[in-house]
């Protein structure tokens, strides 16, 4: 989980549409009505695909430099950046059940005081996760 900057190749289409491919990452591409819509679905499928690779543990290639892609006439290429951990945050929020060990006296006390279990495990597992 980290961040990611790669190159993405935009073509221009018909209607001033964009057609956008990341010539690094087999089957990354997308479109955009307009330069403004494209980056921002090039950056949510980047997300996305690097997501997967994460996912299922596959080796993450490195980015191209910008000036080592060859561009057909009126293409250009330009970095995009994207979060993998924000895009867990956002697309990834099935609630998963856990079983945990506390000690009595540790439960009876957060018992009393009327806690939520689960926020407060969720808050310090973020709060420990950021902390890193």
């Amino acid at each position: 989980m980290a961040k990611y900057a790669y190159p993405a190749v935009f073509t221009p289409e018909k209607n001033g549409f964009y057609s956008i491919v990341f010539p690094d990452l087999e089957g990354c591409y997308t479109c955009g009505d307009s330069i403004e819509d494209g980056i921002e679905h090039a950056q949510d499928v980047l997300a996305l695909v690097l997501f997967e690779y994460e996912k299922e543990k596959k080796e993450i290639p490195k980015p191209s430099t910008l000036d080592a892609i060859p561009l057909a006439d009126g293409c250009f290429a330009n970095y995009i950046a994207c979060d993998t951990m924000a895009y867990r945050k956002r697309y990834n929020n099935k609630a998963v059940k856990k079983t945990l060990t506390l000690p009595e006296w540790l439960n009876e006390a957060a018992m009393e005081k009327g806690l939520n279990f689960s926020q407060v495990l969720q808050e310090a597992l973020i709060q420990k996760i950021d902390g890193e």
